[in-house]
């Protein structure tokens, strides 16, 4: 816009500097010359008192002398009393040009070699005489160079000041837009304390204007619903404490101690998201180098919560890839939390009975873990991904796999859905260990922009189930 406006400024300025200026530079050109000739007709009226007085040679040839200067001037007188024309100075002229201005007997100009000749002539008692004033081109265009110069000067000077003025202009109607545009990008990106300042023109400073009450309204938005968040977790608390009372008078035994388990857990993740929620901190991506967990360690431990469960249900399992450490850019306690809900949504949507495992691959710059079943399979994949549109089960929520999406999208990694060897389904969770945070290329882009070899070749490897 800014660029633009410049262009349109210097296309109009230039058309009225050269719209004014050809015409000045004729007519200062036409005045020059106007002015050439006005001297040389000055010149010839003053040499007209003597040829009206005498006709002696030796008397006009001073007088020729002295009003012409460097041979400039010429007398034609005619011939008369038995006398022969006599011609005074040097003749430029031809004689046909001077016969015509003696028979028509008005003055008149005509062009020879170097410039131009005026002949005026001169009414006598004998005759008409004739006299000639040269007039030199270099005289005609005199200080038409400089004026033409000057002109030039003048309308560079304006057409660069309007290009300046233009280009403030711009400026001034454009930095609101830009700071509006990089306001925009930086609520995009989650920055909710960005804000425009209201200045420029009149329409972009309400657009200013609207632009900070629509960031005031979205911050108020998200607090009011990290606030009811909070809230209702804080319901929980109620139901909670009657679990954990009644899981206190079980007694000993395995069922009991995982229950009782499954209950202080319960109750921890609760804090965690009232914490949240107050605090308005995300605590999805570990922060600073070294920072995460051992995915390996996670696995092993939920692995071993489940394993239990699936022995009472007859479910054969297996895990794999769990020997070494594996270090990941995220919270332990989200890793836990998104293997929980892949592993509850394989005991909850499959028949008992149903086998499923567990992968961790390594690569040089990802890690995948692949939890997998021997169960019917999600018939709309895209749909189960779908924030609240669950798996089409009763009982689905839809959250736990988006929990998942949005765990694996803060390294800039993603997830996907298939079908597993096993002959189920086949969720695989990509965490990228490049140290890119999200938003690096959109939920389907960020898998595609690298992946290693050495892991694309063992993904669907067949492993037997113990």
């Amino acid at each position: 816009m800014r660029w633009a406006l410049v262009k349109v400024c210097l296309a109009v300025t230039t058309m009225v500097v050269v719209a004014f200026a050809v015409p000045l530079g004729l007519v200062v050109k036409e005045m020059a010359r106007d002015r050439a000739f006005s001297n040389a007709e000055r010149e010839a009226a003053a040499v007209a008192p003597a040829l009206s007085i005498t006709t002696d040679r030796d008397k006009l040839e001073r007088v020729v002398a002295s009003a012409g200067a460097d041979s400039g001037m010429a007398v034609h007188l005619p011939a008369a009393d038995g006398r022969a024309a006599l011609d005074l100075g040097r003749q430029r002229a031809a004689h046909r040009d001077i016969e015509a201005v003696r028979k028509l007997g008005r003055a008149s100009t005509t062009s020879v070699t170097g410039g131009s000749t005026l002949l005026q002539p001169v009414a006598l008692s004998s005759g008409t005489a004739v006299v000639e004033v040269y007039v030199p081109e270099s005289e005609v265009s005199n200080g038409v160079g400089t004026a033409w110069a000057v002109l030039a000067g003048v309308g560079l000077a304006l057409i660069v000041g309007s290009v300046a003025v233009a280009d403030r202009l711009g400026v001034r109607m454009v930095r609101p837009a830009q700071r509006l545009v990089e306001g925009a990008h930086e609520l995009g990106e989650g920055k909710l304390g960005a804000r425009v300042p209201e200045e420029g023109p009149n329409e972009l400073r309400l657009a200013a204007v609207a632009f900070n009450s629509m960031a005031d309204q979205v911050v108020q938005l998200l607090a009011n619903e990290r606030e009811l968040a909070a809230d209702l977790s804080h319901r929980l608390r109620t139901p909670l404490t009657v679990l954990r009372l009644n899981a206190a008078s079980l007694g000993g035994g395995p069922a009991a101690e995982q229950t009782r388990t499954a209950v202080a857990q319960l109750e921890r993740e609760v804090d965690t998201i009232i914490r949240t929620a107050r605090e308005a901190k995300p605590q999805t991506a570990a922060a600073g180098p070294g920072a995460g967990c051992d995915a390996a360690e996670v696995v092993r431990e939920r692995m071993e919560f489940w394993s239990a469960l699936a022995e009472d249900e007859g479910r054969k399992w297996r895990v794999a890839g769990v020997e070494r450490p594996v270090r990941i850019p995220v919270a332990r306690a989200d890793l836990a939390a998104a293997l929980d809900a892949l592993l509850g949504n394989v005991f909850r949507h499959t028949a008992e009975g149903t086998a499923f495992a567990v992968d961790v691959h390594n690569g040089e710059d990802a890690v995948i873990v692949l939890v997998s079943d021997a169960g019917p399979g999600i018939p709309d994949p895209e749909a189960a991904m779908a924030r609240g549109r669950g798996s089409g089960s009763a009982g689905s929520t839809g959250l736990g796999l988006d929990i998942v999406r949005r765990l694996a999208e803060a390294t800039g990694g993603d997830v996907r859905i298939g079908s597993s060897v096993l002959g189920g389904t086949e969720v695989r969770i990509w965490f990228q260990l490049d140290g890119r945070g999200p938003g690096g290329g959109g939920r389907r882009g960020a898998v595609r922009r690298r992946r290693p070899r050495k892991l694309v070749s063992t993904f669907n490897r067949p492993r037997s189930l113990p």
